[in-house]
């Protein structure tokens, strides 16, 4: 079963989705939803069945995040190349990726998935310290994932700048910088 793909799945990712999640603004404000998920379940202490109305907010944010922003103008920062070295990852059936940047994704998410475990744990019990851990071991994971998923895609460009995979954006040469910059 693989985990990624099955995810992307379950978000109704398309090409577009990804280009629209390729913005900055939709990468960070992706990072806030554990947190925010966090605080609405553990809201329940306080406000009772009121939660679900927070619970449910977080989730329609969750689905509609990668589609709520507009492509970026440029690909030359850490959220748009995490981005799209998510979507190099996931065409890894087609296109092999190196041993170690597979060897590295899965071990990131075994961290992630762990602390997803602990911060469950956490908000069952109403327990404040598995929960802040798990959060931050849950939240940590995926962060170092998405800074691998940059090195993956500036290794995937180095490889061959001209090639594209799926609906992967290439990096184009901007004539103004003399540099290459990626562009969607």
């Amino acid at each position: 079963m693989d985990l990624f793909a099955l995810s992307e799945r379950m978000m109704g990712m398309d090409g577009r989705a990804w280009a629209r999640h390729a913005n900055p603004w939709s990468v960070w404000t992706r990072v806030a939803i554990l947190p925010l998920f966090t605080l609405a379940v553990f809201s329940r202490a306080w406000i009772g069945w009121w939660a679900l109305a927070p619970l449910t907010a977080v989730a329609l944010f969750a689905f509609v995040n990668p589609r709520l922003f507009p492509p970026p103008e440029s690909l030359d920062n850490w959220a748009s190349k995490g981005t799209l070295g998510e979507r190099v990852f996931l065409s890894r059936r087609h296109e092999p990726i190196p041993g170690h940047h597979r060897r590295a994704a899965a071990i990131l998410t075994a961290v992630s998935i762990i602390g997803a475990m602990i911060l469950t744990y956490g908000l069952v019990a109403l327990k404040a310290w598995p929960t802040l851990f798990g959060l931050v071991m849950a939240s940590g994971g995926k962060l170092w994932f998405v800074d691998r998923m940059v090195w993956l895609y500036d290794d995937w460009l180095r490889a061959d700048p001209g090639r594209a995979i799926g609906d992967v954006p290439r990096r184009r040469e901007d004539p103004s910088r003399g540099a290459p910059r990626g562009r969607l």
